[in-house]
């Protein structure tokens, strides 16, 4: 097992690999590569159709420099730096939603199964098949995880592993509930939330305290992912700031994260830091915006946004949330769904233009968000620094290595609804943070006005062991990508979400 001093040599290397190619993705379950590359068991099959995303991978891998020696070879092992003999390794992806609800791309908003099946096949060559392989993830409550299973094909990588050598790949679903939306039922009741096991290995109580990001926040008017707000106002008061947290995730002795490139509309982008809310079990430990206007202590909507009617919809509405939907109760249920129904039918047409500023700010959905960029803080520090039983520690407790999967990536109304962007890149490296910082650079935007960036460079508790953003080595064959630090070329120019334009742009 790697020593602290181990791990703080291994994110001092903050050098970040960008690679491109055909902005598509392979159709064919399990994803073989198209070509017979030297190091690669041809006996696992080969593609006849080309698949971007692992050659993208690959290249990747190589532009890093890992076991350069032996690059091009039959021996060639690059996650062999990475990933030993033994280990346990979960490789998680970004599986938010089955399905994109506006008719969308589900890929502009998921990762891709042909990324993990490269992640999973150069794992294995790295253990030389001692050691165990999991994919997980913690979804939004109203993904249907057998529906994503069967759209993405996942289970074939897990079948085709078994039936060439033996080797099992769980495929877990960490969430403890789930929600399916049936008709015009969208809000997520109690009579219609269906449980689920969740983690097998169960969950982690970790609680920063002073080392939080929220430890100096005196508004607790929080909202977290559900209705019932004590819960999540419970967890980040009176010297706690707690966070339920995958043991399955803080078991492993390498996460292989593997997120989208989009952006968000919470926090700006969805990468590795956002993207570790999927290792959170009870998602309403996570404070994602304070109650009320920015003029008034809150960061729920900026300042003087709303008109009367508007500030009349909001008060109604979190009066409902509050006395009836938080409960958990099947008879509030039925009164709220009595009362909330009729009024959308009848009345909200009739406020449409009021409803709609409401709807593309409403929880946080901006710039302004003050709340948001600390959980994402506080998950980059316990995903770091928390060992196995959710204790904080002095050192890092685990290697993280990331690739992100921008084949397709999500613009505009991110993370739930953006629209596809084919730039066919993937990006790689060792430090997580500095990989989020090329790839928040490479979209266009400014990486210093992300709230949660700035903290996590200035953090005097914990080493992120990044120093000078404007130093990251990047490694790439397009010249603009690799002297991205030197100019306010727009480069892949994502379009940012609504509440974001005109804020994070680079320049």
């Amino acid at each position: 097992m790697a020593t602290g001093t181990d791990l703080e040599q291994y994110y001092r290397d903050c050098r970040v690999a960008i690679s491109q190619g055909d902005g598509s993705y392979c159709s064919q379950a399990p994803y073989h590569p198209s070509v017979r590359y030297p190091e690669y068991d041809s006996a696992l099959g080969i593609s006849g159709e080309t698949n971007p995303a692992y050659d993208g991978v690959r290249e990747a891998l190589r532009l890093l420099g890992l076991d350069a020696i032996r690059a091009g070879t039959r021996e060639w092992n690059p996650l062999g730096e990475i990933v030993h003999p033994g280990d346990t390794v979960v490789i998680k992806p970004n599986f938010v939603l089955s399905d994109h609800y506006r008719g969308g791309n589900l890929f502009s908003l998921i990762t891709h199964p042909s990324v993990l099946r490269a992640a999973v096949d150069y794992t294995f060559m790295a253990m030389h098949g001692n050691g165990r392989i999991l994919i997980a993830d913690t979804p939004q409550m109203d993904c249907d995880f057998q529906e994503l299973l069967e759209r993405t094909k996942l289970r074939s990588i897990q079948e085709l592993y078994w039936e060439k050598h033996k080797f099992d790949i769980p495929i877990i679903d960490l969430r403890q509930f789930w929600f399916k939306y049936e008709n015009e039922n969208y809000l997520a009741s109690q009579e219609r939330r269906h449980p689920l096991p969740g983690d097998p290995s169960g969950s982690a109580l970790v609680n920063l305290k002073e080392q939080s990001a929220f430890a100096d926040v005196s508004n607790k008017n929080f909202y977290g992912a559900d209705f019932n707000r004590e819960e999540t106002i419970l967890h980040h008061t009176g010297g706690r700031q707690e966070y339920q947290i995958s043991r399955t995730i803080l078991g492993a002795d390498v996460l292989i994260s593997i997120p989208k490139l989009k952006v968000h509309k919470k926090v700006g982008v969805t990468l590795n830091a956002k993207g570790f809310v999927g290792a959170v079990t009870n998602k309403n430990f996570l404070v994602h915006f304070t109650l009320g206007s920015s003029d008034k202590g809150g960061d729920q909507f900026p300042a003087h946004l709303l008109n009367k009617k508007g500030q009349a919809i909001v008060f109604v509405q979190r009066f409902l949330y509050d006395a009836l939907l938080s409960r958990k109760s099947q008879l509030a249920n039925r009164i709220f769904q009595a009362i909330y129904f009729p009024y959308r039918k009848l009345i909200k047409p009739l406020l449409a233009n009021v409803n709609k500023t409401i709807a593309l700010y409403d929880g946080g959905n901006w710039h302004g968000n003050d709340s948001a960029w600390r959980m994402v803080s506080d998950l980059s520090k316990i995903l770091l620094y928390s060992d196995r039983d959710g204790i904080v520690k002095p050192r890092p407790q685990r290697r993280i290595f990331s690739i992100v999967d921008g084949i397709i990536g999500g613009e505009g109304n991110g993370p739930l609804f953006p629209d596809e962007r084919r730039t066919g890149v993937i990006l790689a490296g060792r430090n997580y943070l500095a990989v989020d910082i090329v790839g928040a650079r490479l979209m266009g935007f400014e990486p210093a006005k992300l709230r949660w960036v700035d903290e996590l460079l200035n953090q005097k508790s914990f080493d992120f062991f990044l120093r000078d953003i404007v130093h990251i080595p990047v490694a790439s064959r397009n010249e603009q990508y690799v002297r991205m630090f030197e100019s306010n070329d727009k480069l892949l120019a994502f379009k940012p979400h609504p509440g974001w334009e005109g804020h994070i742009e680079r320049g």
